[in-house]
């Protein structure tokens, strides 16, 4: 079956600990009845995103064979397809965030993880089905030694290809990233990401010129600006009641990707991205404030007018 799209990326266990006044001391032990598990990651995010649109999607990653049977469950919910998941005899990677007042901090474990990108480029049956997409979104840092077996592969069959590489600041100031930059269609990095690899945003826009490949930035409660064909279009994002920012930039990914399948311009896929990653802070966690079509349309009708 060819999808609409294929996100590839790593997996995790959310669990989520909040409502804590302080933290406990050396040997002490304290108790909330705020808790939350959830499926997380990037991929995970901004697939549940895209099927939450209607797009048809599927997830190719490596999960725990223990765990799978809820993580199968969990991504069915969203419609996401995860019948590409490579099960291992290493568990799911997982990551715990506590929240004490309005700091949070993350304990992560990369687990079955580590063997994602080993697979891709030795599995030859993952990419021939990515590739029959008509796009493909990777969500991960996705070193330059992998353009050859991952990235050509997909390009010369997939329609367009994207990248979200997080908050890993060794790629980012890799002096290889831009190798990656100009082998994918756009590289979807946030503000302080750009930052890390360029010193600033104008700077980041100013190296995608100069390397001749499409420029994106997430600028949080700002929007997002893009360069494309030497033009610079900026979007401000709509007014919500903002919750919760985890994972809004992966939302911004899901509606930025919806608009290329649907033909929009850059200012359109810019608006949708924004109206996406906005309405995903309306609720705690990356999944549960998921706009659909529906909520979209209301918020264009007032907001992009």
């Amino acid at each position: 079956m060819s999808y609409d799209v294929t996100v590839i990326g790593e997996i995790y266990l959310d669990h989520v600990f909040s409502g804590f006044a302080g933290w406990p001391g050396p040997g002490e032990e304290i108790f909330t009845d705020k808790y939350q598990w959830e499926l997380g990651g990037g991929a995970v995010n901004t697939a549940c995103a895209l099927a939450r649109l209607g797009r048809s999607v599927q997830l190719i990653g490596v999960v725990g064979r223990g765990e799978f049977p809820a993580i199968e469950q969990r991504l069915a919910h969203f419609g996401v397809s995860a019948g590409n998941l490579v099960l291992s005899d290493t568990r799911t990677g997982v990551t715990v965030s506590v929240s004490v007042a309005e700091e949070r901090t993350l304990f992560s474990y990369r687990g079955a993880n580590e063997h994602l990108l080993a697979l891709l480029e030795s599995t030859p049956s993952l990419l021939r089905s990515a590739a029959e997409s008509r796009h493909v979104h990777l969500a991960l840092p996705l070193p330059a030694g992998s353009i050859a077996t991952v990235v050509r592969v997909l390009a010369s069959d997939v329609a367009t290809t994207s990248l979200d590489v997080g908050h890993d600041v060794a790629w980012l100031q890799s002096d290889s990233s831009a190798q990656v930059m100009q082998a994918v269609d756009y590289l979807l990095p946030n503000a302080k990401e750009a930052q890390v690899m360029s010193g600033s945003v104008s700077g980041y826009l100013d190296r995608c010129r100069a390397l001749g490949c499409s420029a994106v930035v997430k600028l949080g409660a700002a929007g997002a600006v893009m360069v494309a064909e030497g033009r610079e279009v900026r979007v401000a994002p709509p007014s919500v009641q903002v919750l919760d920012t985890t994972g809004a930039g992966d939302a911004f990914d899901a509606g930025f990707i919806d608009g290329l399948l649907a033909g929009l311009d850059p200012r359109g896929c810019l608006e949708l991205g924004c109206i996406c990653g906005s309405l995903s802070t309306r609720a705690a966690g990356s999944l549960e404030a998921l706009p659909s079509r529906e909520e979209i349309a209301i918020v264009k009708e007032t907001h992009v007018a």
